[in-house]
């Protein structure tokens, strides 16, 4: 039982935040994690050293950290130490490391057959940081004995660590096939109903993703452990990784940016551009709960709860900036310069920007327009979905989402069929041919409406006759409604309605109709006296010309009537 209450208190936190916001976290966790360990090297899991000390490894292995003396820096003597070391794990000549304690301090020596004791170091008081320089060196005789013996065991019997590595990499197959088996036909059976959205039957979708996430996770955690295990078998990947990763913390990790009157390094910066990053992502986090959660249970509209969540918004993101630089030690007075260009660019460059934000302060405090309004502005009209600083979104009543400057707000005509109340009134023209009774135009009209649930009853609908128009008697429906992001369809509706009854009750509705009336005459032409003696000798020349294809158009009749009779009275005679 309290599994399952607790599955179901897991699924109903993750209904409430969107994929995208599990990702966006699961990723600042992991970045932030990382960035942490590597800026901090004193941590065991890290190789970088600071500058007064020097670590002393064996085929990538840290042992222990020598500081500086007064003749040799850390590093020379670690690099001495380490190219002894690494002469002595490359042979198979059995070594044995001593403590000589005959002088003041403690020395290191490594016995290597009957040869004179090979000399690696002396333990001095800067070495012992947390005990006698003599405790230390009988601590350090076992570290490096420990990895003497090591190293030429590995060196004397590779194939070992070859079988241990094969095995490991088949152990690895096998986990990843069973993971896959898993998701693939238990994970979702073993979850508890209370996950199942009874909506859909199935479980959430941000479950399913968060679920997916972990199990690649898994997946590349499995991989990336047994290709680490595998390479820390042999010495010299070993080695070699620890090169490489010694590099690039020494690199990134090295504080060469100047800032505030501190150096930092890359990780410093890296690790505070991820903190602003996850600070931001926060304060949407808590504007989207007091929006969804906090403001919705207090009873204010929607317009005074965006404007509560935009300005917690904000005011979060300024107060946790400003504690993330302090606890940082940066120096905001440096900031001061970079303030006054800031400023100068505001004033030149970004004057549509500081104009947009500034015309969003207004629309946010002064609230002429708010959140949940029906507005139309220029060529879009809408509802108000969301103010930010530069823009305003507006969702259309054919669902399209338009971005509209913030000044065009200000400095535009915007109507705004929400603002103080929510009722308005609609009007609807109707025409009706001649002859028509306009009272029963007017009881037709009542009647269309009398019934309509969304239209409002106080103030009552009323019907104007307008005027006498052209074609028709022309009247005014005038009604109120309450719900002004629907008064298209309410029209629509009702002129359903109205052309219904008008037909029903056999009253015209008439068409445009116009008249066309032609006259004939002649045109007062003024032309000149050559124009119209050659029209009159084309129309001489014409009238020659219809005469003579007239005439031999009837001579051709003529022969052709002759032909046929003359073979006609050969055919009788024969």
């Amino acid at each position: 039982m309290i599994i399952n209450r607790f599955f179901a208190w897991v699924a109903r936190i993750i209904r409430d935040f969107s994929c995208r916001r599990l990702w966006r976290w699961c990723c600042f966790a992991l970045i932030t994690a990382s960035l942490i360990l590597l800026s901090h090297p004193h941590t065991d899991t890290v190789v970088a050293q600071t500058l007064d000390s020097e670590k002393v490894e064996v085929d990538g292995i840290p042992l222990f950290e020598l500081s500086s003396s007064k003749a040799f820096p850390a590093e020379d003597r670690a690099r001495k130490v380490n190219q002894s070391l690494q002469s002595l794990v490359s042979k198979s000549t059995q070594a044995t490391v001593i403590v000589d304690v005959s002088d003041d301090l403690p020395v290191l020596k490594v016995e290597v057959g009957a040869k004179q004791p090979l000399y690696l170091l002396t333990v001095n008081s800067q070495d012992a940081k947390w005990s006698t320089p003599e405790v230390t060196a009988r601590t350090w005789q076992k570290k490096l004995q420990q990895a003497i013996d090591r190293g030429q065991e590995e060196r004397g019997n590779p194939w070992r660590l070859i079988a241990i590595g094969s095995l490991c990499l088949l152990l690895a197959l096998i986990a990843h096939w069973g993971i896959g088996w898993f998701w693939r036909q238990k994970l979702f059976t073993l979850l508890p109903r209370a996950t199942v959205d009874p909506t859909t039957g199935d479980q959430p979708q941000s479950l399913r993703f968060l679920l997916k996430v972990i199990f690649y996770c898994l997946r590349l955690a499995l991989w990336v452990g047994t290709i680490g295990f595998i390479c820390g078998l042999f010495p010299w990947t070993r080695n070699g990784i620890y090169l490489i990763i010694n590099a690039l913390v020494q690199t990134f990790s090295t504080p060469f940016i100047p800032a505030g009157g501190k150096s930092y390094s890359v990780l410093d910066v890296a690790l505070l551009l991820v903190l602003l990053a996850g600070l931001m992502n926060l304060a949407k986090t808590v504007q989207h709960l007091l929006r969804s959660r906090v403001l919705g249970a207090t009873g204010l509209n929607r317009g005074a709860q965006e404007a509560v969540a935009f300005v917690a918004n904000y005011v979060l993101l300024f107060i946790g900036a400003m504690v993330l630089f302090q606890l940082w030690g940066f120096d905001l007075s440096s900031l001061t310069v970079f303030a006054s260009v800031l400023g100068v660019g505001i004033g030149l460059g970004l004057q549509g920007f500081a104009k947009n934000f500034i015309s969003g302060m207004v629309l946010i405090f002064e609230q002429p327009i708010k959140v949940g309004d029906f507005v139309k502005v220029g060529d879009y009209q809408g509802t108000v979905e969301r103010i930010n600083v530069r823009s305003t979104e507006i969702r259309t009543l054919d669902q399209v989402s338009i971005i509209v400057p913030n000044a065009d707000f200000l400095e535009s005509e915007v109507v705004n069929w929400d603002h103080g109340s929510s009722i308005s009134r609609l009007q609807i023209p109707v025409g009706v041919a001649y002859g028509t009774n306009p009272k029963q135009v007017r009881e037709a009209l009542m009647d269309a409406v009398a019934d309509y649930g969304s239209v409002r009853k106080d103030p009552p609908p009323r019907v104007f006759f307008t005027e006498f128009g052209d074609n028709s008697l022309n009247f005014l429906l005038l009604i109120w409604i309450d719900e002004p992001e629907k008064q298209f369809a309410i029209k629509s509706d009702l002129n359903f309605r109205i052309e219904t009854i008008l037909r029903h009750r056999e009253i015209e509705i008439p068409f445009p109709q116009r008249d066309l009336h032609l006259r004939s005459g002649k045109l007062p032409l003024d032309l000149p006296e050559e124009l119209v003696t050659s029209f009159t000798q084309l129309t001489q020349n014409l009238e020659v010309w219809l005469q003579k294809q007239s005439v031999n158009g009837i001579s051709s009749e003529i022969h052709a009537a002759d032909n046929t009779n003359s073979t006609h009275q050969d055919d009788g005679a024969s």
